[in-house]
């Protein structure tokens, strides 16, 4: 180490925070710091090298610095030369690091940038958007300045947290100094997290550290004090990340078009503005003939595809959630011929202000039989001591699945008891459109204390079970409606007897999935009891 001089503070590197505030321009070169008998000074390795001579002959300046009193080490003497070759190049500026958009990201994919070099930039604009392990995100940027440099490009791909992406400088400075700016200039690229530790939160519910052994992991590292990290090539997939620009020249609606004609949207040519894949394109779609029995033979039988991080995220936390908690579950079929007839009620009498679904009637009943029943609205807690706790929430914040193009994501309705039908409805339409868009925020998906999954709206699902989401304990099935024979009140005829007769009545199949650790099998019966009671008599969601 350097001896510190009367007057002169010793030299710093800059500070590791996301936003690094690179120091002033220098206008003098600084003086060197090694006493003139170099060589007496300098460890063995490095006698003689021409990177150490060349950094020790910088030029003399008229305040020169004091010599030291102890030399340095050879990675230090390259350190230091490297951090005054940064100084002393370029205007003062900031350097933009890959943000955390959300509490389990630990890197992100780069997608369109919304500024170019030279694009000034004001607080609250998207300065690029970003994919997350949940979500495409915008990155909205907090400062005033100019965008002087882009270090991560459109595509890329596993950018850690903390890495730089760009860099800002204060309005009026010049950017043309920048084009040769590198990321060895802004400190470098951590290495990519391992794979292992990528293991994200649920998609709606679980956010780090809530002590459930599916709970996201606190970032940690753990690697081997005898290594050194080094740099690993990510596996995510074999090509570069398509920007939002290419990603939404094909929308949700003809996506799902798509996919129910079985058409590739790949192979088809847009004619929409800026190469817009239309639903006028898929329809008019047709495969290319084949040239024959020999080309036949060399078309693939398969096609991979490259799993999103997402789709991984899923599969990572459904598993440890099967494998994890002891499911057990409660079926049971409900009359809904009562429902049906109020709701055909209350939106004829709504003059179009809102239109209500089973579904909206459904999240009701459950927020009711969870306040009934507190130990379904309740999850398995561990504290950092190794204490285990069972957590009863005082309101049923109710975890609605919804899939979208990239997935399932579960958005929340908070605090269900407190709303009425009309709020739930609304509610629950904007959390899905804007979960099918990309568009909804962290807290928006997690924390909830129950989840409902319905997919009554497909006629060829009676019923079907659905795996927890952690650390909840419970989540609802919902089947679809059916037409069932049932007795009806026999009627007197003209000679007094009663003849049998039956009725057509409106059923679904509700299936509970309850985690044995939380739910005794008995209190998940009890719960299903009391949701059957409530949506066979829904005026009493009304009060």
């Amino acid at each position: 180490m350097l001896a510190r001089s009367a007057g002169r503070p010793p030299l710093r590197a800059p500070s590791s925070n996301s936003l690094l505030r690179a120091r002033p321009l220098v206008s003098k070169a600084p003086q060197s710091v090694f006493p003139p008998d170099t060589d007496s000074l300098q460890p063995e390795s490095n006698k003689g090298r021409s990177d150490f001579s060349e950094y020790h002959s910088l030029p003399p300046s008229s305040d020169a610095m004091p010599p030291a009193v102890s030399p340095l080490s050879s990675n230090m003497h390259l350190e230091q030369k490297r951090l005054m070759t940064q100084i002393t190049a370029f205007p003062p500026h900031t350097v933009i690091s890959m943000p955390a958009l959300s509490p389990t990201m630990q890197a992100g994919n780069i997608g369109a940038w919304q500024k170019k070099v030279g694009d000034s930039l004001a607080p609250g604009e998207v300065l690029v958007e970003i994919e997350t392990d949940k979500a495409q995100m915008d990155f909205e940027f907090q400062d005033e300045g100019v965008l002087a440099k882009i270090l991560k490009e459109s595509g890329e791909k596993d950018v850690s947290i903390g890495n730089p992406i760009a860099v800002m400088v204060e309005e009026g400075t010049d950017v043309a100094p920048f084009e040769s700016f590198t990321l060895e200039d802004a400190g470098g690229e951590k290495a990519p997290p391992k794979q292992e530790e990528q293991k994200g939160g649920a998609e709606a519910s679980e956010p780090p550290e809530t002590g459930s052994k599916t709970s996201p992991p606190a970032s940690e590292s753990k690697e081997e004090p005898s290594k050194t990290p080094q740099a690993q090539e990510s596996s995510s997939t074999g090509g570069r990340l398509e920007t939002s620009l290419d990603r939404e020249s094909v929308g949700p609606a003809v996506k799902k078009l798509a996919l129910d004609k079985g058409v590739p949207i790949a192979q088809i040519k847009g004619t929409g503005p800026g190469g817009q894949v239309t639903k006028a394109d898929v329809e008019k779609y047709k495969p290319a003939a084949p040239a024959g029995a020999a080309s036949e033979a060399t078309v693939a039988s398969y096609e991979d595809q490259p799993a999103s991080s997402m789709r991984k995220t899923i599969a990572s936390r459904l598993t440890d959630s099967f494998n994890q908690n002891p499911h057990y579950f409660v079926s049971s079929s409900i009359s809904v011929s009562k429902l049906l007839k109020l709701r055909a009620a209350l939106n004829a009498s709504a003059n179009g202000a809102y239109k209500l679904s089973v579904n909206d009637f459904l999240v009701k009943a459950i927020s009711i039989a969870a306040r009934k029943v507190p130990a379904a609205n309740s999850s398995w807690r561990a504290d950092s001591s190794g204490g285990v706790m069972i957590r009863r929430h005082n309101t049923v914040d109710v975890s609605v699945a919804v899939a979208t193009p990239i997935g399932l994501m579960t958005p929340i309705v908070k605090n269900v008891g407190a709303l009425g039908l009309q709020t739930i409805s609304g509610q629950i339409k904007d959390l899905g459109s804007r979960a099918r868009d990309g568009k909804l925020k962290p807290e928006e998906y997690q924390g909830g204390t129950i989840t409902v999954s319905n997919m009554g709206m497909n006629d060829a699902v009676e019923r079907f079970t659905a795996i927890i989401n952690p650390p909840q304990a419970a989540i609802v099935a919902i089947g679809t409606t059916k037409k069932v024979a049932v007795p009806a009140e026999s009627e007197e005829g003209e000679e007094g007897d009663s003849s049998p007769s039956i009725k057509w009545d409106d059923q679904i199949v509700i299936q509970g999935s309850f985690d044995h650790k939380v739910v005794d099998g008995a209190v998940g019966g009890e719960f299903m009891k009391e949701l059957k009671k409530v949506i066979e008599n829904p005026l009493e969601m009304l009060l």
